[in-house]
């Protein structure tokens, strides 16, 4: 955003600074020439280039795709880059603070490592051997979908189970690698049941359904309905129908 841009009044912009270990952080006030268009980052940058130029923030591409600049804009997880500020409320400032489920390292921006040792402990693609890779466009779409996922992580820093029980966050997932696990399972030519793996490493049981994370992805992946709720009826199909029990002996 340069200087020369149009303005239309000041904009109130309050972000949550604080270093690492500092989880309540404080509370710093930013006014920030409003511009039309203008979305949250644009502020966040304004304040970091002429005001505070140690403000600590994520970004890469501006363009809702990279998944960096996630946080929580006046208390919802948010893409900074994809939140205009004319689709926010007028009356009050626009605060901004780092996602709450991970851990600050300064700033606005969190220590989401743990996300990808997670990612390490799914089953990986693992295909057929000899077998034409032919399969039906509808195929295609169900597994595409699922392969959408920028990596922001906004649905686990909504995802209750990970967000307010953090005892069962080891155990536990979440909404992200749910998505990337049914992303494998439905291409057509991988051969491995991770029905196990959702079951006892994932802790898939432990969801409870909210809907949360599918309400907050800016790819708008049907986290719930597509991928969770699947694999959750798999789940209870294999080791909890009472008949199938019965025939195992257990």
């Amino acid at each position: 955003m340069s200087d020369s841009t149009t303005t239309e009044g000041k904009l109130q912009l309050v972000v949550n600074r604080g270093e690492a270990g500092d989880e309540r952080g404080q509370d710093v006030t930013y006014e920030i020439p409003r511009t039309k268009g203008m979305v949250v980052l644009d502020a966040v940058l304004y304040a970091q280039g002429h005001t505070d130029q140690d403000l600590a923030v994520r970004w890469n591409c501006k363009a809702g795709k990279c998944g960096s600049c996630a946080a929580e804009i006046n208390g919802y997880p948010r893409l900074l880059c994809k939140t205009r500020v004319e689709d926010l409320p007028t009356d009050q400032p626009v605060r901004v603070q780092p996602m709450q489920t991970f851990p600050r390292i300064k700033d606005l921006v969190t220590d989401v490592s743990w996300n990808y040792e997670m990612n390490k402990q799914i089953p990986p693609f693992t295909p057929r051997e000899g077998a034409e890779w032919r399969w039906q466009q509808r195929d295609v779409e169900r597994a595409q979908e699922m392969r959408k996922c920028i990596e922001c992580f906004l649905c686990q820093d909504v995802c209750h189970v990970i967000r307010y029980q953090r005892s069962n966050k080891p155990k536990f997932a979440g909404p992200r690698f749910f998505v990337r696990s049914a992303g494998l399972d439905y291409h057509p030519m991988d051969t491995v049941d991770r029905a196990e793996f959702l079951k006892n490493e994932a802790g898939i049981e432990m969801c409870n359904v909210t809907r949360c994370c599918t309400d907050v992805c800016p790819e708008h992946i049907q986290i719930t309905d597509n991928a969770i709720i699947p694999a959750k009826e798999r789940i209870v199909d294999k080791y909890h129908d009472p008949i199938k029990k019965m025939l195992r002996g257990k």
